[in-house]
């Protein structure tokens, strides 16, 4: 019994925070602004800077934009066994008072799979191009906070993401020779 009262006031901090940053969708403005950042985060932001990358950088962009697709190719099949086997449901198919904004792409929660893409990316395209820091950050944190104000995740699903994201940024920087965060 005293085993499950952190983890049930931990579950009902959880669905509180959940519920407050999805009551924000019910303006029109915020609940568009979430979705297209949302839907950007699908990939579509992705993509376009990798080959931006290529047309400004060349060579040097190319190298950064297969750095950022390797990492991506890595966070996917890392992300998506762990949704299966964890199993959570969506906030919004747990809680009646939580509403999906937009649809879903699959039907598990933990983790966010926007969220740990976003931070995996930004960490290392940041390694290649620091100078994008005042787009990119901005960028990844809207869009981790547009899946919970969405519906569509638990803020702890988007933590979680962020250390997966950031460890396995982490890790695809240090094998990668001569690139680094902080060099």
């Amino acid at each position: 019994m005293r085993t499950s009262l952190p983890r049930n006031v931990l579950r009902g901090r959880d669905t509180g925070w959940c519920l407050r940053a999805n009551r924000l969708g019910e303006w029109q403005g915020v609940r568009r602004f979430f979705a297209v950042i949302s839907r950007l985060g699908d990939g579509v932001f992705w993509y376009v800077l990798m080959g931006a990358l290529i047309v400004v950088d060349g060579l040097d962009g190319l190298a950064a934009s297969a750095h950022l697709a390797a990492t991506g190719v890595i966070a996917l099949t890392l992300y998506k066994p762990l949704k299966r086997w964890t199993r959570r449901p969506r906030p919004f198919a747990s809680d009646v008072r939580i509403r999906a904004w937009i649809a879903p792409l699959d039907e598990f929660s933990f983790p966010s799979g926007h969220t740990l893409h976003a931070v995996a990316f930004t960490i290392v395209a940041l390694a290649h191009y620091p100078m994008l820091a005042a787009l990119l950050i901005p960028f990844a944190a809207c869009v981790a906070v547009s899946r919970v104000v969405l519906g569509l995740h638990y803020p702890s699903d988007v933590l979680a993401a962020t250390a997966i994201g950031s460890a396995l940024a982490g890790l695809s920087l240090w094998l990668v020779p001569g690139v680094s965060l902080f060099a």
